[in-house]
């Protein structure tokens, strides 16, 4: 059912991986881990799709992991001197200043504090990353109070990929591709070429998943993510989302590739490290930390990357970063351990928690305590 290996003293968080299929239904996933610049553990197994196994180079959608590439690229041009996270988004966007939106910083939008949660996809293609930025940035502020601190799922990523555009020229996925990926050797993409989409992974919706907005609170009208309503299995799974390179949640990749793309922001991976060690730090600085009325628990950001909260769904240690994908992904780095981890997977659950990924973390905090 399983494959792969794991470094003496890691061979609780095989056991760990193994009972996610044989106790918890797990469909198909993948768990790595790196210490101290070093692969430990690469686990792989189930089904990529019906009657296909879970391969060592299948590639699976991490949809919000992306922010935390994303947010690595942003502070790249941060570091570079390009961008100033404590400047207004209209400096380097003017479009983006309409509506009473001049202000808002780009270390707001990194840290969900825009007030641009959703806007009306009844009018744009999701697909268009054009026509969604043109959107947002006519668009008017919520005046909602609960917007003022709240995730802003699909949103966040047209709005830091225009930043990219605007002050570097590339995309988002092709500026990681180019800064990151390929020095790095990572199995990482924000937009699947189109090459390798025959081993990305089947998505698949648990009960529960996908509703109807019209049906559920008015929190989640207020968000208006396109990806979680009917038929958005449908969309995850076509050759178009695959090929988008949605800077939210567009990304695919192999567990292996995710954590050594956080190994990489700890030290040096084979000789090679992309961001600064105090850039690094920056990036994991608090901007905000409070409840966060979508989720109703707390929530603490970074400039993009998710820091240590009260749920502890990135692992147990203070220092812990990263960012979590909808339905069970975990990606991210406990620097006082030297660890990165990833954990994928293509059924997308809405339990609470979903002990998956909270296993395998738990067993890796043990392996490395």
């Amino acid at each position: 059912m399983t494959s792969g290996w794991t470094a003496d003293g890691f061979g609780a968080v095989a056991v760990a991986f193994e009972r996610n299929f044989t106790e918890q239904g797990e469909r198909g996933a993948g768990f790595a881990a790196y210490r101290d610049g070093q692969l430990v553990v690469d686990l792989w197994g189930g089904l990529a799709r019906p009657d296909v196994p879970w391969a060592e180079d299948t590639v699976q959608l991490i949809f919000s992991g992306t922010k935390g590439l994303a947010a690595a690229a942003v502070l790249l041009l941060v570091e570079r001197g390009v961008v100033a996270l404590e400047a207004p988004l209209s400096k380097y966007w003017p479009e983006f200043g309409a509506a009473g939106k001049e202000a808002i910083t780009v270390a707001e939008v990194l840290s969900h504090q825009a007030r641009l949660p959703g806007t009306d996809f009844s009018k744009v293609d999701l697909l268009d990353h054009d026509a969604v930025a043109a959107q947002l940035a006519a668009q008017a502020p919520s005046d909602d109070p609960r917007a003022e601190f709240m995730y802003h799922a699909t949103t966040w990523g047209w709005l830091l990929d225009e930043l990219v555009r605007r002050t570097d020229g590339r995309p988002m996925g092709a500026f990681f591709a180019d800064e990151f990926a390929a020095p790095l050797g990572l199995e990482v993409w924000i937009g699947l070429p189109e090459d390798l989409h025959s081993k990305a992974s089947t998505m698949v919706a648990a009960d529960g998943v996908l509703a109807d907005p019209a049906e559920v609170d008015p929190l989640r009208q207020l968000l208006r993510n396109p990806l979680l309503v009917p038929g958005a299995d449908e969309i995850w799974n076509s050759p178009q989302y695959r090929s988008a390179g949605l800077a939210a949640v567009g990304a695919f990749a192999t567990a292996r590739g995710m954590a050594r793309f956080y190994a990489s922001l700890l030290g040096e991976v084979d000789g090679v490290r992309v961001l600064r060690p105090e850039t690094v730090e920056l990036g994991r600085r608090e901007i905000r930390r409070g409840i966060e009325p979508f989720w109703g628990s707390e929530m603490a950001y970074g400039a993009g990357f998710e820091l240590k909260a009260a749920a502890a769904y990135l692992g147990a240690p203070a220092d812990a970063f990263g960012h979590a994908g909808a339905g069970g992904s975990r990606h991210g780095a406990w620097p006082s351990r030297g660890i990165s981890f990833s954990y994928l997977m293509n059924e997308v659950r809405v339990a609470a928690p979903d002990q998956r990924p909270l296993d395998l973390l738990a067993a890796l905090a043990e392996a490395t305590a």
